[in-house]
Formats: C-alpha cells, sequence, structure tokens
C-alpha cells in the first residue's frame, strides 16, 4: 500500500474514532465545516413515493394523453407497443412468472404501480430526467398501465386515484432475478451476514500526530453548499454530449442507434447553414434523416451548449 493510501486511511480512521467518541459522550461531532440544510434543499431530495401514496404531487392525466408523450419521448426505445427496441419490455407478461419461463416486465412484474409513477418521474425520460411535468407522469403512467391491461383505454390517474391500482404482482414481487432484461441473474448477489456480528466497533489505528494539520484549515477549505442560484457554467460539446446522452446512441466513429458523430460532420461539410439546421433538430428531436428510429428532443440544452454541441461534432468530434 502506497503512503498516501495509509495516510488516507488513516485519517478515516481519526474520523470514525471523533464520531464514536463524541457519540458515547451523547453529544452531537461537530467539525467545524458545512451548515444546516434548507427547507428548499430538502425539499430537492425529499422527492421518494411510497406505495400507499405519499409524496405524490398533485396532477392528472389520461391514457389518450399519455399515449401521445410516449409515442414523442418514449417509443423510439421501448417500442410502439412497449415491446422493447433496446431497453427494457414494458408490456406483456401479466400472469406469465409462474411459468417457464417468465416474462419480467414492468406490467408483469411491479407490485406498485406508484412504483412506476416514481420511477418515470425520476429517471424518464433517458435523455433528459426530471423534464417531464406532474400530468406527464400521471399519462404516461395510466398509458403504460394500459399497455398492460390493467386500466381501460379512458382511464384517468391523478393523486388519489393512483395508488387505489392493483397490480397483477402486488403480492409476488422477489429480487432473486434481474430486473433490467426479461430474464437473467439476479442484480445483486450477497446476503446479510446474521450470524457471529460485531458487537461493538473498535478503532484499530488513529492519525498519528506528525499528519495532523498537515492540509491546513480544512474548514476554511471547505466549499459551502447553499440554495442560492449558481451561474450555470458553460458545457463544452464533449460534456454537452455526455450530458444529454447523445452518446448512448452515436458513437464518435461508429453507429450505434443513429449515426456516428463524424458521419453527420460528413453529410455536412460545407453547408453554411449547418450550425443552424443541426442546433434546431437537437433541440426539436425527430427522425427520417438517418433511418426509422426517431431522436428525442433535447429541449433542456439553451442555445449556447446546443451550438458548442453542434460545432464539437461538425469539427470532427475531436
Amino acid at each position: 500500500m502506497s503512503r498516501s493510501s495509509e495516510v488516507a486511511l488513516l485519517a478515516l480512521a481519526a474520523v470514525v474514532a471523533t464520531f464514536l467518541s463524541a457519540a458515547a459522550m451523547g453529544a452531537s461531532p461537530r467539525f467545524g465545516f458545512g451548515q444546516p440544510a434548507t427547507a428548499a434543499e430538502i425539499a430537492g431530495w425529499d422527492i421518494d413515493v411510497r406505495p400507499d401514496g405519499t409524496g405524490l404531487p398533485p396532477g392528472r392525466g389520461s391514457v389518450p394523453a399519455g399515449q401521445a408523450i410516449y409515442d414523442a419521448k418514449c417509443a423510439n426505445c421501448h417500442g410502439t407497443f412497449g415491446e422493447s427496441n433496446a431497453y427494457l419490455q414494458i408490456a406483456g407478461g401479466v400472469g406469465s412468472l409462474g411459468k417457464d419461463p417468465p416474462l419480467r416486465t414492468t406490467g408483469s412484474k411491479l407490485n406498485y404501480a406508484t412504483t412506476l409513477w416514481d420511477y418515470i418521474n425520476r429517471a424518464m425520460p433517458f435523455e433528459a430526467p426530471k423534464t417531464l411535468s406532474p400530468d406527464d407522469v400521471y399519462a404516461l403512467t395510466a398509458y403504460v398501465l394500459n399497455l398492460n391491461d390493467i386500466l381501460p383505454a379512458d382511464a384517468v390517474l391523478d393523486q388519489k386515484s393512483l395508488p387505489l391500482v392493483k397490480m397483477p404482482n402486488r403480492d409476488g414481487m422477489t429480487t432473486v432475478h434481474g430486473f433490467m432484461v426479461r430474464d437473467g441473474k439476479p442484480d445483486t448477489h450477497n446476503v446479510a451476514c446474521m450470524t457471529n456480528c460485531v458487537a461493538q466497533v473498535r478503532v484499530a489505528s488513529e492519525l498519528p500526530d506528525y499528519a495532523r494539520d498537515q492540509h491546513g484549515e480544512i474548514a476554511a477549505q471547505s466549499r459551502m453548499f447553499s440554495a442560492s442560484p449558481a451561474v450555470p457554467a458553460r458545457l463544452s460539446g464533449l460534456d454537452a454530449a455526455r450530458a444529454s446522452a447523445c452518446t448512448a446512441c452515436h458513437g464518435v466513429s461508429e453507429k450505434i442507434v443513429g449515426p456516428s458523430f463524424r458521419d453527420i460532420a460528413q453529410r455536412y461539410e460545407g453547408d453554411g447553414a449547418a450550425v443552424q439546421k443541426l442546433v434546431a433538430k437537437v433541440k426539436a428531436g425527430g427522425g427520417g434523416n438517418w433511418g426509422t428510429v426517431p431522436m428525442p428532443a433535447q429541449a433542456q440544452l439553451d442555445d449556447a451548449d446546443a451550438r458548442a454541441l453542434v460545432a464539437w461534432i461538425l469539427a470532427g468530434a475531436r
């Protein structure tokens, strides 16, 4: 182990020792940096939705409204009818979990409809999560449940009705298989150790005196976090591509789902209006230029970042 690694481990041990010592004396440890989280900061993280509906915001959405959103923002990955083009299948398989082989989809495996709402709200669409409004999420949830024949085509979901939806697998949820594919090995393999457990944690080493304060006053160096709005940093072209998940569908020199960045640069070489055309394309999305798979809109990118992305592509993605 290197000297720097030893020092880092010793520093960690010292912090743990300080915490345990304070806890033993019934006091809250204070390390001299940071500040209490504000209500606004806590609210930004407190976004979970529970099975009984706790955490759901006001809003409503219908199956037809959800279909329109799904066709525009979800079908390119999950298939026109939830059958999947490349990602998790979200429809079908209801009633198949006791058969061989089972078909594990969003509709067949989830035990609570609120879980579906929560996941869409947190993580979808893939390239721009957290851009959907609560009404959009209610509508998409209604449409996905309709694809699985759990809700009728005229259903409307809201804060009160969503928790009342009973999923086909309400009492059969398990974790002994993979979740991101229809079949497969479990995502986790280890089990909790519940025998011969350690009764009391003992600090085996401490930071030696010569290593203390080697880096000055840590409290003064620590960056303070607050709810104050920060000026957003401009993204480079490559950073914009990564932040918008463009690299999930486009390789630098190889086609993935869409064309490579360098193929795009070659097609638009010499076109004086290329930047304007591609910025509009990136922000609005669409399909037909490179095949049948549509490109999702990147409306969350501001004009400056979209231009940086396009300029990087046209320069050969280097």
